[in-house]
């Protein structure tokens, strides 16, 4: 009995160690507000230094859009996806569009608006860590 007392506390552990290496940041194009989900531990510190500034590389949020809405991010009808989540200087015209043009056209997206579902705001810049 003692040994499965440890084994699910050391499950408990690993879940809620798993749970906290997510952070949420916001962004902003200037005109509207985003959440993303950060889940990688590098990808997270950039974010903090970026808005610490401590760094002025890779200011820009770029990632993989997935309809739906989120938790974090419940106002849009669309999220970025974690695992694709990267920060950019610069990026190609093609994955360009404002928050709420991408929500206003998000039926298009995936096709000659955003191939690939890929989208680089070019505004975007971290605001806050939530």
């Amino acid at each position: 009995m003692k040994s499965f007392q440890i084994i699910a506390a050391l499950m408990l552990v690993t879940v809620t160690l798993a749970y906290a290496r997510n952070a949420y940041f916001v962004f902003s194009d200037n005109t509207n507000e985003f959440t993303i989900k950060l889940t990688n531990p590098t990808l997270i510190q950039h974010a903090r230094d970026l808005i610490a500034n401590r760094t002025e590389e890779g200011r820009g949020v770029m990632g993989i859009i997935k309809r739906g809405d989120t938790f974090y991010n419940w106002q849009w009808s669309y999220y970025l996806d974690p695992a694709t989540i990267s920060f950019f200087d610069m990026a190609a015209e093609v994955c360009d569009a404002s928050i709420d043009y991408v929500e206003n056209h998000l039926n298009e997206v995936g096709g000659a608006l955003l191939p690939g579902n890929r989208w680089c705001p070019w505004q975007s810049h971290l605001v806050r860590e939530l």
